[in-house]
């Protein structure tokens, strides 16, 4: 019924090379997304690039915001930080983690194909 994949098992050579591609695309997102959050915290609401990088860096780990928003700028803008953050803080964990659970995968199902030829 279904094809059977009977590759062997990524060299742990070439799986850290992989995992390295899958940690800078990560970081990528990562820095990308609190670029987002520091500038438009910075910029509409008034606060200082220190100031809005820890409030992006606390909405984009799921934290919570550290100053109040006092403009309506600010106030709309923290609430769509927030609900892009909850995707992209997702996003960046399952890139990360994408090569090793393939690789978990793939040792699992070697096994127990390994075990059904016995």
């Amino acid at each position: 019924m279904f094809e059977r994949h009977k590759e062997p098992l990524q060299p742990r050579k070439a799986f850290v090379s992989r995992q390295m591609k899958y940690l800078v695309f990560s970081l990528l997102i990562l820095s990308g997304s609190l670029g987002v959050g520091t500038i438009g915290y910075h910029g509409l609401g008034n606060i200082s690039w220190l100031d809005a990088f820890l409030n992006a860096s606390m909405i984009l780990t799921g934290m919570g915001p550290v100053d109040k928003m006092e403009t309506a700028g600010g106030k709309l803008f923290s609430a769509l930080y927030a609900i892009f953050s909850g995707v992209a803080f997702l996003t960046f964990v399952g890139v990360l983690f994408v090569p090793v659970y393939h690789r978990f995968l793939h040792k699992f199902h070697l096994d127990i194909k390994d075990k059904d030829n016995e």
